[in-house]
């Protein structure tokens, strides 16, 4: 799909769809949050739910040996599929061997995942979704939006219409409790009706042959007891051990998913199941007997056993499907699956699913939608790591990419560790520090250069950098040429010293937040250092170019390796290059070298905290208040706790603050840069413009702790946006 379509595409469901997904998600979202507060050890269960995964897929074909010996032992049958073709091979065998005519199903992303309707239908099965959700997008032929909730971009009065055209009803459907009736009506004499029943399953336990179905509706227990023949599809990945390790589960899912402490129906079935059968419309509810049922459990592998061989997509397989990934992610948030997805996996986690079930291709049509925020990443019930995965398959996609008919532009000038065949968009932004560095020597005559219409015309046409967004002015004189002739206020012998490390953005474009860093720091007795550092990593590694990332990560634990052994402290002021010390160096870094930096690493605010909390009469030295401010912090800040130290000095320098409810304000970096996601970084951020712009709050000073925060705020409010350290910093002499 080129940039033009994309962005089309985006926009479509913008206007159409988003409404909808916005909506629903907030309620699971928030409903989440308000969940796992009750929780005795929200911790403590992710831990063991991890560890028991981890366990799982590394035992995995002994359980699926376990699972084949207890469900045959226990009368059912088991194959094991190794594709979608082959699965659906055997389902439409059990179906016409039984002479079944209909087929009644329960929501299964599996099923989904291997088209089964399709295959059933062409043998001449009628097959009848009973989730009401899932019976929304059969009638409206469409593909899930989410994986928990398929229909979640549809509204009532959408549902209702479309209902009203398919049924036309004796009255007019318009309510929800009419549309729902309509529905368990119709779908209930449809499993009267049916001979067959498909399920899929939550989890499968190795030990007993015991499914565990997690349904709001209740129509997974009858799709699986009232026909006399039970298919159950799942992927390997469903398997544990033994019953009790269902436990943390139990408590996750619904929490993780809706925002419920537990669903309505947590059905724990061990097939074939010795209740009779049912004979609808006999004098007998009851007949026959326990002999008659026939159990089927469809075990998919379909790329899972090679994904679980895949030291970087293996993670994937410990997904339990919640969606929680998909809820707290704000591009998500306002278009849904159907453009944040593949053939059947969407959001965070649908790039791993898809890579590995359907291939690179289809994770390619929306990977770039994940811009690495890493808010999905605490959100997760079994900690994986979400952002990651997505890298990983970006980087490998870049491998596969046809050069550009503009590569030649950049052959031989760029001085990352790719080969050839990475999109241009993704190589410039992956250079960015590159292009700031001769930004800011040719500077003021580069920024003028850079707005002429020509320019932006060729930077939209080869680079597809949005002409609308405004682009970030170099400064003349950075800040370490600044820092050379800089004289500090510490004493040479200071108790503290450390690195603060020069990020391209502030050392190319926003000095001043630096130099008030380096004064903050000053004036409470620290002696700073500002060593030439190479970049993070992080701008290439955002590209999904994971060898400039490695190598950029490499050297500049070398350039800090010899304050580390003088017992230095290293500290940022952009939250993604910290985010990068704390977190994804552990990738690239031996792990001794990553314990070392990382134990080291501080964000700015957080240090500051951290000074004046060891020594509370310092806290004069910074500007205080009293003012009203409005504060958002940077989604990878958040992710790492950090928030709450900025929040925590503005109180006690006794600042009104008003801290934003706004989970991302859009920007992420490069991503509000390109033309093809420019719209929907907006239609993000203008969450964060109403909160802040709203009656009462406009007279706020805003501060943002992030570059892309803070240039996005930029580009919304009339009022221009500071770093909180630019804000509490003294006065320079």
């Amino acid at each position: 799909m080129s940039a033009d379509d994309e962005a089309a595409h985006i926009r479509r469901l913008l206007d159409t769809e988003g409404d909808s997904v916005q909506g629903n998600t907030r309620v699971f979202n928030q409903g989440r949050y308000a969940a796992v507060e009750d929780l005795d050890d929200y911790k403590g269960l992710k831990d063991r739910a991890r560890e028991l995964k981890e366990d799982a897929i590394e035992r995995l074909p002994e359980l699926i040996d376990e699972l084949t010996e207890t469900v045959e032992e226990n009368g059912g049958h088991v194959y094991l599929a190794s594709d979608a073709e082959d699965a659906n091979r055997y389902i439409t065998d059990v179906a016409e061997d039984g002479g079944a005519e209909t087929l009644v199903k329960s929501k299964s992303m599996t099923s989904e995942e291997i088209d089964v309707n399709d295959a059933l239908e062409a043998a001449g099965v009628d097959v009848y979704e009973t989730d009401l959700g899932e019976f929304v997008i059969q009638i409206a032929d469409e593909a899930p939006s989410h994986i928990v909730g398929p229909a979640i971009h549809k509204s009532r009065e959408e549902i209702a219409e479309l209902f009203n055209h398919e049924f036309d009803p004796d009255e007019p459907l318009e309510t929800a409790e009419e549309l729902t009736h309509f529905a368990r009506e119709y779908l209930g004499e449809r499993v009267e009706e049916a001979d067959v029943g498909m399920t899929g399953a939550n989890f499968l336990v190795a030990e007993s042959g015991t499914l565990l179905l997690v349904t709001s509706e209740g129509n997974a227990r009858k799709c699986a007891v009232a026909p006399d023949t039970h298919v159950a599809v799942a992927g390997v990945e469903k398997i544990l051990p033994r019953f009790e390790d269902l436990q943390p589960f139990i408590e996750l899912i619904a929490r993780s998913s809706t925002g419920q402490d537990l669903t309505s129906y947590m059905s724990l079935l061990t097939p074939p199941v010795d209740s009779p059968t049912i004979e609808f419309g006999s004098d007998e509810p009851l007949a026959g007997g326990a002999d008659d049922r026939e159990f089927h459990l469809v075990l998919i592998d379909n790329g899972r056993m090679a994904m679980r061989e895949d030291p970087e997509l293996k993670e994937t397989l410990y997904c339990i499907r919640c969606g929680a990934c998909a809820n707290v992610c704000a591009n998500f948030q306002h278009v849904g699956g159907h453009a944040f997805g593949g053939e059947t996996y969407s959001g965070g986690i649908g790039t791993g699913w898809e890579a590995g079930v359907h291939g690179q291709e289809s994770a390619e049509e929306f990977n770039d939608l994940c811009t690495g925020c890493s808010r999905c990443v605490n959100q997760c019930p079994v900690k994986i790591d979400i952002p990651w995965i997505n890298e990983v398959v970006r980087d490998r996609i870049n491998r596969g990419e046809e050069p550009s008919e503009f590569e030649f532009l950049v052959e031989g000038l760029t001085p990352d560790a790719e080969s050839g065949g990475v999109p241009l968009q993704k190589r410039f932004f992956g250079n960015f520090g590159t292009v700031a560095k001769l930004g800011s020597a040719t500077a003021p005559v580069s920024n003028w250069l850079a707005e002429l219409p020509p320019s932006r015309w060729a930077m939209e046409r080869v680079l597809g950098i949005d002409r609308r967004r405004d682009l970030p002015t170099f400064a003349g004189e950075t800040l370490s040429e600044w820092f050379l002739a800089h004289e500090g206020l510490a004493p040479a012998e200071a108790e503290r010293e450390v690195v603060l490390y020069p990020d391209t953005y502030t050392n190319y474009v926003s000095p001043e937040r630096g130099k008030a860093a380096v004064r903050t720091l000053e004036a409470l007795g620290v002696r700073v250092l500002l060593p030439d550092l190479p970049e993070s990593g992080r701008a290439p590694l955002s590209q999904g170019m994971l060898s400039t990332a490695g190598e950029q990560a490499h050297d500049l634990y070398g350039g800090v390796a010899e304050h580390l052994d003088a017992g230095r402290d290293v500290v940022a002021i952009e939250p993604s290059d910290l985010a990068m010390f704390r977190g994804e160096y552990e990738k690239f870094l031996p792990e001794a070298s990553y314990d070392r930096l990382s134990g080291a690493s501080y964000e700015v605010v957080e240090y500051v905290y951290g000074l004046v909390a060891n020594d509370p009469e310092k806290i004069e030295i910074l500007s205080d208040g009293p003012g009203r401010v409005a504060y958002h912090s940077h989604c990878q800040q958040r992710t790492m706790g950090l928030e709450e130290y900025t929040e925590a000095l503005l109180e006690e320098l006794e600042y009104d603050v008003l801290t934003s409810t706004v989970e991302c304000c859009g920007m992420a970096g490069s991503f509000g840069y390109k033309e093809q996601y420019y719209e929907l970084a907006m239609d993000v951020g203008y969450e964060l413009e109403d909160e802040f712009e709203q009656p009462g709050e406009r007279d706020r000073t805003v501060l943002a702790s992030g570059t892309s925060c803070t240039d996005q705020l930029d580009a919304l409010l009339e009022r221009k946006p500071r770093h909180p350290i630019e804000f509490i910093a003294p006065d320079p002499l």
